[in-house]
């Protein structure tokens, strides 16, 4: 299983309460631009229309611009594969207040390309600082740690 875009900023911003890993529907090209690091996830996430869950804001850049579609939007809302019974989950928590969906990473699962989405609840500006805190103090005991 290889990673492809991880979304680094959710885990700073948001509290991962539970992931659920979703198939994407793609066209071809779009595909490749994934699995070329050509995708970014900054910002994106997830809403639920008709029954349906859509990734919003995934930005996925051309392949090869040449070869591109001429109507192509980078940015255009893409269809999620769920099971029933995980957007009834999905759809119920993103009512709650203060739980959104986020997009965390695209990866590979054999020979398809899923996205790992996960129910997130924002974090306050105290908890940030205390994540800042700990991974400063992490890195400065692996620096002394590597020095001995």
């Amino acid at each position: 299983m290889k990673d492809y875009i991880t979304n680094k900023k959710a885990y700073f911003d948001y509290e991962i309460l539970e992931t659920f890993e979703a198939g994407v529907v793609l066209f071809g090209h779009e595909v490749k631009a994934v699995r070329a690091n050509k995708a970014s996830l900054n910002g994106a996430y997830v809403t639920i229309r008709g029954g349906e869950a859509y990734l919003v804001n995934a930005t996925i850049s051309p392949y090869q611009t040449l070869n591109t579609p001429k109507n192509y939007v980078p940015d255009r809302a893409r269809k999620l594969l769920l099971n029933k019974k995980q957007l009834a989950l999905l759809e119920r928590s993103s009512e709650q207040q203060g739980l959104t969906i986020v997009a965390i990473k695209w990866y590979n699962y054999k020979r398809h390309l899923k996205l790992s989405i996960g129910i997130a609840r924002g974090k306050k500006k105290a908890d940030k600082r205390e994540t800042l805190k700990t991974r400063d103090s992490k890195r400065d005991i692996d620096r002394i740690m590597k020095s001995q």
